[in-house]
């Protein structure tokens, strides 16, 4: 991902410097395509996001891997394991895919878990006087005969 600073380092070494490629490639250490791609085009940001991630060799696991992760959903906040423990104990039923997945898979699923419970909004409202509502506020009163 190149930032706005690098593509205005390129375009400045380029044309008010008068820099040659091969030069701006040496001095800022990037690719000769990247400062190609950069000069040849007008966009001030440039970024790749994956749309889909494919996870070819945890789809066998989801099952087991679901299973571990509502288990550990039900467990007190010190007991739960980290996403490493969830790895290897994987690992241990004989997965052998990489961790990231693991790691990625679980951060997705816990973020489905919290938006789910999110839904649920109950409002509290209660007729004046009732569930300790009380009023900080302060007034002057004055009293005329």
């Amino acid at each position: 991902m190149l930032v706005v600073e690098t593509i205005a380092k390129i375009r400045r070494l380029s044309l008010v410097q008068g820099k040659s490629v091969k030069e701006i490639c040496r001095e800022l250490r990037i690719s000769r395509k990247v400062v190609r791609k950069v000069l040849r085009s007008d966009a001030t940001e440039f970024r790749y996001e994956r749309e889909h991630q494919p996870m070819p060799k945890i789809g066998l696991w989801k099952a087991d891997l679901d299973r571990l992760l509502v288990a550990n959903h039900g467990k007190a906040a010190r007991e739960r394991l980290t996403p490493i423990r969830i790895y290897e104990e994987l690992r241990g039923l004989g997965y052998d895919g990489s961790y990231d997945a693991v790691r990625r898979y679980v951060k997705n699923w816990a973020k489905a878990q919290g938006s789910a419970t999110a839904e649920a909004y109950v409002p509290l409202f209660f007729p004046p006087g009732e569930a300790y509502q009380f009023d900080y506020s302060h007034e002057i009163v004055l009293i005329t005969a």
